[in-house]
C-alpha cells in the first residue's frame, strides 16, 4: 500500500515518533526544598545536596508520569485529547457523549466536558457523577466516595452505555469497511477488474479464500463462513493500525473487545458444529470406554479454552507492543542526557513501529487463521476421512500383492 509514492509504515513510524511532542509529557515543576539554613553544611555542600535529591525526585516525578501515561493510553476513556497543558490546567481535544442509565434517575444524557477529564463532578438534572479511573459512580454534591480494605470505590455505578473513545474508533472502522467493500462491489459491475482501491482489497479477499478458508473449512463449506472471516481479519488489522496513530486508540488492547471477538468465533464453531464433532466431544469412538469418561470433561474443556488462547494472544501481542513503544519514548524524558538518549529512543522508536506494523497484519491473519481451524474443525465430516483412510489403506495393500 502506497500513500503519496511513501511506504505507510514510513508515515505511521514517524508519526508514533513524534507522539511524546503532542502528549501530556511537559515540562515538571518540582516542590520539593532542601532547608539550608538549619543545617550544618557548607553553603557548597548544602548546594549539592540540594541538587541531587532536586534531580531525584524530578526523576521519580518524570517516571510516575510517564507511568501514568502509559496507563492511560492503554485505556478507554469518555473524550479524544490531543495534547494538554499542565501549566494552565488546559486540555485540547474533544468530548464524547455519556450515556448513562441510574435506577433511580433513569437515562442521563450529557456531554463528558462536564467531568474536565475527572477533575470536577458532573450535575446533570439533579445528580451528580464522578468520574474515577475512566469508571463513572453516582456521588453527592462535594464528590464524595467511599471505600473498601482495598481501596475500592463502593459508591453506586450506574450502566455505562456511553460511546468511548473505543466506540469511535469501533464505529469508524466499520463505516470504513462498508465504504471500502461496498466501492470493491460496484466496481466489478464495471468489469472482472476492480479499480481504485478495490485493487489493494483483492489480492487480500483472495489470499484469505486461498490460504485460509479453503486449507481449513473445505473447498464445499467455506463461502458459508467467508463474510465472518474477511470481517474479522480487515476489522482488527484496521483497528491495530488505528492504534499506531497519535490518536493513542487502543482498541485491540482492550480485554472486552478481544472477548467479544473470540465469544462470536465461539458461538459460530458451536452452532455450526456437526453430529461427528460432539461425537467426538462425549464419545470419542475407538478408545475404551474408561478413557471416553476421562476424555470427555477434558475434551469439553478444550472447546472453551480454544477461544480463550484467541483473546488472551491477540491483547496480549498488541498491549506489549504499545506499552514497549511508548517506554522508548519516555526515554526523551527521563534520561539526563538529552543529546544521547534521543537519537537512540527515536531510532528504537522507529524500528519497534515498522515491527509494530508487521504485527497488526500478523495478528488479524493469526485470529483469522485459527477462527477457521476451529470451524473447519466442527463441520468437517469425521466418518468420510475415515472411509477414505480405508480406502487408501485397501488400495495400498493390493498395490503390495
Amino acid at each position: 500500500m502506497v500513500i503519496s509514492k511513501r511506504p505507510l509504515h514510513l508515515f505511521v513510524a514517524f508519526a508514533v515518533a513524534i507522539l511524546p511532542f503532542f502528549s501530556s509529557a511537559n515540562t515538571i515543576s518540582d516542590s520539593t526544598h532542601v532547608a539550608t539554613e538549619t543545617t550544618h553544611e557548607s553553603p557548597s555542600e548544602a548546594h549539592e545536596a540540594h541538587g541531587e535529591g532536586h534531580g531525584e525526585a524530578e526523576s521519580l516525578d518524570k517516571k510516575d508520569k510517564v507511568n501514568a501515561y502509559i496507563e492511560h493510553h492503554l485505556q478507554d476513556s469518555h473524550d479524544f485529547t490531543f495534547f494538554s497543558d499542565e501549566k494552565e490546567g488546559k486540555h485540547y481535544g474533544f468530548s464524547l457523549p455519556v450515556i448513562l442509565f441510574d435506577k433511580e434517575a433513569g437515562v442521563q444524557v450529557f456531554s463528558s466536558s462536564k467531568f474536565h477529564h475527572g477533575e470536577e463532578i458532573a450535575e446533570v438534572n439533579g445528580n451528580y457523577y464522578a468520574l474515577h479511573h475512566g469508571k463513572i459512580y453516582k456521588t453527592n454534591a462535594e464528590g464524595q466516595l467511599n471505600y473498601d480494605e482495598h481501596h475500592h470505590p463502593t459508591n453506586e455505578k450506574p450502566l455505562d452505555f456511553s460511546i468511548t473513545k473505543n466506540v469511535v474508533s469501533m464505529l469508524f472502522t466499520s463505516a470504513l469497511l462498508l465504504f471500502l467493500f461496498i466501492g470493491l462491489a460496484k466496481s466489478y459491475k464495471k468489469g472482472p477488474i476492480p479499480t481504485g482501491f478495490g485493487r489493494v482489497l483483492e489480492p487480500l479477499i483472495i489470499f484469505i479464500r486461498e490460504e485460509i478458508a479453503i486449507p481449513n473449512i473445505g473447498e464445499k463449506k467455506y463461502r458459508k463462513y467467508m463474510g465472518f472471516l474477511l470481517t474479522v481479519f480487515f476489522f482488527i488489522w484496521l483497528l491495530n493500525l488505528l492504534g499506531m496513530t497519535p490518536l493513542g486508540i487502543n482498541v485491540t488492547g482492550n480485554i472486552a473487545v478481544t472477548v467479544c471477538l473470540a465469544l462470536f468465533t465461539f458461538i459460530i464453531t458451536q452452532v455450526s458444529a456437526n453430529k461427528d464433532y460432539w461425537k467426538h466431544i462425549f464419545w470419542m469412538p475407538g478408545v475404551p470406554v474408561p478413557m471416553k469418561i476421562i476424555l470427555m470433561p477434558i475434551e469439553l474443556l478444550g472447546t472453551l479454552t480454544k477461544p480463550f488462547a484467541l483473546l488472551i494472544r491477540l491483547f496480549a501481542n498488541i498491549t506489549a507492543g504499545h506499552v514497549v513503544i511508548m517506554s522508548l519514548i519516555a526515554m526523551i524524558f527521563v534520561g539526563k542526557n538529552l543529546a544521547a538518549d534521543l537519537p537512540i529512543s527515536l531510532g528504537l522508536t522507529l524500528f519497534i513501529s515498522v515491527i509494530e506494523i508487521l504485527v497488526a497484519f500478523l495478528q488479524a491473519f493469526i485470529f483469522t487463521m485459527l477462527s477457521s481451524l476451529f470451524i473447519g474443525m466442527a463441520v468437517q465430516d469425521h466418518h468420510h476421512d475415515e472411509h477414505h483412510s480405508e480406502d487408501m489403506l485397501g488400495e495400498h495393500d493390493n498395490a503390495l500383492v
